[in-house]
């Protein structure tokens, strides 16, 4: 089950440890993650955070997503952790490595950029109307 089929999915309630949530769109995110996870939904593919009750993308640099065995947000090549930067404006999610400089290589790494592009784009409402400038009089 891809996390895509999953957010667009509205869940039939909000789960009470999400209900004092403001943003009514996470909160919905949120409990249908959960509800996805345990019927198969790979944790790692969420693009919700459980543990901080937020987007991903909000709380990814926390030393808490950090998971040396699978190599998310890890450089195994210098054995640190790696920095994030995300550009929410751009939807751009960067990782570095703040020994070596690069982004390091393998499968988890990618992933969590995928997840982080992903969760902003499911934090935002649909794309706003495209408008044309006034002409200048």
């Amino acid at each position: 089950m891809s996390t895509t089929q999953t957010l667009s999915a509205v869940p039939a309630r909000i789960d009470d440890r999400y209900a004092d949530l403001a943003d009514r769109r996470l909160a919905a995110a949120l409990s249908t993650e959960d509800a996805a996870e345990e019927s198969g939904l790979d944790p790692l593919e969420r693009t919700t955070c459980y543990t901080h009750r937020r987007w991903l993308h909000h709380c990814v640099s926390s030393p808490l997503h950090v998971i040396i065995v699978t190599g998310h947000r890890w450089c195994r090549r210098c054995s640190c952790a790696v920095n994030v930067a995300i550009d929410q404006l751009t939807g751009d999610v960067a990782l570095t490595c703040p020994k070596c400089h690069q982004m390091p290589p393998g499968a988890a790494n990618r992933q969590l950029v995928r997840c982080c592009r992903a969760s902003i784009a499911a934090a935002h409402d649909d794309p706003p109307a495209v408008r044309t400038l006034p002409e200048a009089a």
